[in-house]
């Protein structure tokens, strides 16, 4: 069972028990918390056999293809590669092909969607077709981070299994289990950037954020009058990082303003506000501007100095 989604479990269980189990499931919450590991490890006990869910021949996996054949090449060699930014038509409709026969080994398929809210419309209205009339012995598990983007036809059609972001406690203990490369600092840092998502941490963790998050600390504490710690900021995150260091960074300045802005004055509240809106906006022009690092640190460091305590505030 997976830390901290003892509820989820239990109602899956209770319905595979039943005498009918629904043909899709919706399952949701934050990004990194597990949804994926419980779908594989939901579907293979649902369809039996010991063959990895990846190579099952009942269980169908749909998520991003790579975005050309660059990537692709790269995903055959075992390397990191780049993604396609939805899922798309093709993909629901190939899936739906096989649909068409029997399961190959006993009464049961499971179709998995790595994340739902990433299909395009047009997969989005494929799969309702799916949904509304479901093949024998056929079951949907749609993950999703954002539900709101789906299309309400199809969430209708779906029981949920809400899943709820980690407490820090029990994320230090998955963690803990993990048995993660990461100095005191660095842990720290991730969690306070997770959010309560377990892969959130370990991701951050690789990118090794420790002294990213002392920097903005201290900004944040104290001020910073005279630029020496924007300056500390910008050494800290480095002269070239990439897209998912940057969005890390962004990431870990909106929770450390979110964990302190219940601190203080009404002032304190409303200029911290303003920062961690301001980074909110920052996070989503990341995903397509290219930011220069330095002046990406000299405007988190603003944010975070602007928000600072209001005798030691320093405004950019």
């Amino acid at each position: 069972m997976l830390q901290g989604h003892e509820e989820p479990s239990r109602q899956w269980q209770a319905a595979v028990g039943s005498d009918k189990l629904h043909h899709a499931w919706l399952l949701s919450g934050p990004r990194g918390i597990g949804k994926m590991h419980f779908a594989i490890e939901a579907g293979r006990k649902l369809v039996g056999g010991d063959a990895p869910a990846t190579e099952h021949p009942d269980i169908h996996i749909l998520s991003q293809l790579p975005k050309d054949e660059k990537e692709d090449k790269k995903r055959a060699e075992g390397k990191p590669f780049e993604r396609k930014r939805n899922i798309g038509v093709g993909q629901v409709r190939s899936m739906q092909k096989r649909l068409t026969t029997r399961p190959t080994l006993g009464d049961k398929r499971v179709i998995i969607i790595d994340a739902a809210d990433d299909m395009e419309r047009s997969a989005s209205n494929a799969l309702l077709k799916s949904l509304e009339e479901p093949p024998t012995g056929s079951h949907f598990l749609l993950v999703s981070h954002q539900p709101s983007k789906l299309l309400p036809t199809i969430r209708s059609r779906c029981r949920v299994l809400r899943f709820a972001a980690l407490s820090e406690e029990q994320l230090r203990h998955v963690l803990a289990k993990q048995d993660v490369d990461a100095t005191p600092e660095a842990l720290d840092a991730a969690i306070e950037g997770a959010n309560g998502s377990p892969g959130l941490a370990l991701q951050l963790i690789a990118l090794k954020l420790g002294e990213v998050r002392k920097a903005m600390a201290h900004i944040l504490e104290g001020g910073d009058p005279h630029f020496e710690a924007r300056a500390a900021l910008a050494n800290a995150i480095g002269q070239r990082p990439d897209r998912e260091r940057l969005a890390a960074i962004v990431s870990l300045a909106r929770s450390l303003l979110a964990k302190n802005m219940a601190n203080g004055s009404r002032e304190d509240f409303s200029s911290r506000h303003t920062a961690y809106l301001e980074c909110e906006r920052l996070a989503a022009e990341i995903a397509t501007f290219n930011y220069d690092s330095g002046l990406l640190a000299m405007e988190i460091g603003s944010l975070l100095a602007n928000a600072a305590r209001p005798t030691k505030r320093h405004y950019a």
